[in-house]
């Protein structure tokens, strides 16, 4: 079944093909494979990115907020890079171009996620705790982008590299992941002792 891709907002999507229009304002920012591209390239896979700021160790409900949106950038018929923007207090914008093993990551997960029969509203999942970026489908497939924390039912696929015990690629309901992204946090400062 297909994804329901949220189209991004207007001003987002428009800072991006700002920026590959114009190579002497991001000059700095172009990666290696942006600059050496041959032909046109395109902003695709639009995605919001979501940061969870606390793995919950007591099973309480996770939070989310809405951090950005990313942009696999296509020239030919590959992903070259990707391109993040951010909200600003003047609205959404550029903030940089990428490369790196989670490019290739996301494209895999999202092509595994098309053959899930089960329709899902495809956002990213970023968890600094962990060091970790998931593929959240989200199960409510006309949700607004900025808005809700994920489902016990929700998928998360994490991407390579993923955090030691914790598998790239392999499909987990929250209600499971989580218990396991909580063994992984690093202990918390003892009782008495200088944070």
């Amino acid at each position: 079944m297909p994804l329901h891709v949220l189209p991004p907002p207007s001003p987002a999507l428009r800072s991006v093909l700002a920026a590959l229009s114009s190579p002497t304002a991001v000059r700095e920012d172009r990666t290696p494979a942006l600059r050496s591209a041959q032909g046109p390239v395109s902003p695709e896979s639009p995605l919001p990115v979501h940061v969870l700021d606390r793995v919950v160790p007591n099973g309480g409900p996770p939070a989310t907020r809405l951090t950005g949106w990313r942009f696999l950038i296509r020239g030919g018929d590959r992903s070259l890079a990707a391109a993040e923007t951010v909200l600003t207090p003047d609205g959404w914008t550029f903030s940089h171009f990428f490369e790196g093993p989670y490019l290739r990551s996301t494209e895999q997960a999202l092509l595994q996620a098309e053959s899930i029969k089960t329709p899902f509203q495809p956002r990213l999942l970023s968890v600094p705790e962990l060091y970790m970026i998931t593929l959240w489908l989200h199960g409510d497939t006309e949700a607004d982008a900025s808005a809700g924390a994920p489902r016990p039912t929700d998928v998360l696929v994490p991407l390579a590299p993923a955090p030691p015990g914790i598998a790239a690629h392999r499909p987990h309901r929250v209600a499971d992941l989580l218990p396991v992204m909580t063994l992984r946090l690093p202990p918390g400062p003892l009782l008495g002792s200088p944070a």
